[in-house]
């Protein structure tokens, strides 16, 4: 890794796709020169407990004209990524895009935004300043194109795309509408192998028109971070379901367990359950009402249960 130039901003730096844990995903997409400048600090893998995790990246995007319920939405999940150490990936645009850097920052996460310009060129200019605080915080600022590159932006920013979803273990379109620069990134995503989420939204609305279609065609509905976390720590909510699954065995006193396990073992009948448990009819009965309305358990009718 080579420092080239300095400017108000800190350093630019040049890289190849394989020198990085972070740009090695990119190897097999066409780069122009082969050749990436970044600012700031790319993502690297964390330590925990002497071992290393590889970080996860999402890329968030949609459409400049966002409405309210897409700024809620993209914050959201920005925000709640971020708390799991997720690095988030945007293209630093107007509207949902540099709402998802936002709310990463806000939740003190590292967030990467890839430029359709040279990479000392911050476009829009208006956003200036929160290229600078990503940068400070911790982030970075990423391009495929070398200062002071000719670009023709109708293709540059088409063409950086790739770019976003090629970093992306995951890509969520938040809003777009029917032809929009989202959907490109989308389709990238798709042929990269990528997962991809859209959000439903109003069937009205022209900026869900484009998200509504991906979902037609195939792509997943986002309707919680969760969504997203599960995909990308399985064995964490694997770990999670079975930590569940082994307390719901348990009641609140040893009756309860008695008959809950009893239901687990796959006995239903309330004569089967209290041969098991040796159980009193009385005590039997209080029991059973009270996990009932505690909705442990469930009646099947005809003294015959289940578990909730």
């Amino acid at each position: 890794m080579s420092t080239l130039f300095t400017d108000f901003f800190t350093k630019i730096n040049q890289i190849s796709p394989q020198e990085h844990v972070f740009t090695e995903k990119l190897e097999p997409i066409a780069l122009k020169h082969k050749t990436l400048y970044f600012r700031g600090k790319l993502p690297e893998n964390m330590s925990k407990d002497g071992n290393y995790e590889a970080f996860k990246t999402v890329a968030i995007v949609g459409s400049r004209h966002n409405t309210k319920y897409g700024e809620e939405i993209a914050y959201h999940l920005a925000y709640e990524l971020a708390k799991h150490n997720v690095v988030i990936i945007s293209g630093l645009a107007f509207g949902i895009d540099s709402i998802a850097h936002k709310g990463c920052l806000a939740a003190k996460g590292q967030t990467v935004a890839v430029l359709g310009t040279p990479i000392n060129r911050i476009y829009p200019k208006e956003h200036t300043s929160l290229a600078r605080e990503i940068i400070d915080k911790g982030g970075a600022i990423i391009s495929e194109y070398a200062p002071d590159e000719k670009v023709f932006p109708k293709v540059s920013f088409l063409e950086r795309n790739r770019i976003i979803s090629g970093l992306s273990d995951i890509v969520v379109v938040v809003e777009a509408a029917e032809k929009s620069g989202s959907l490109n990134t989308a389709t990238h995503a798709i042929n990269q192998g990528k997962t991809v989420f859209a959000v439903p939204g109003n069937i009205t609305n022209p900026y869900s028109q484009g998200c509504n279609k991906l979902i037609k065609q195939g792509a997943l509905p986002y309707t919680d971070p969760k969504d997203l976390l599960e995909l990308l720590f399985p064995e964490e909510f694997l770990k999670k379901r079975r930590h569940l699954a082994q307390h719901k065995l348990f009641g609140d006193n040893d009756l309860e367990t008695a008959i809950i396990q009893a239901l687990a073992t796959g006995l239903r009948s309330g004569e089967d359950i209290m041969a098991s448990t040796h159980l009193p009819p009385e005590l039997f009965n209080e029991t059973i009402t009270i996990l009932e309305i505690k909705g442990a358990i469930r009646s099947l009718g005809a003294n015959n249960w289940s578990l909730a």
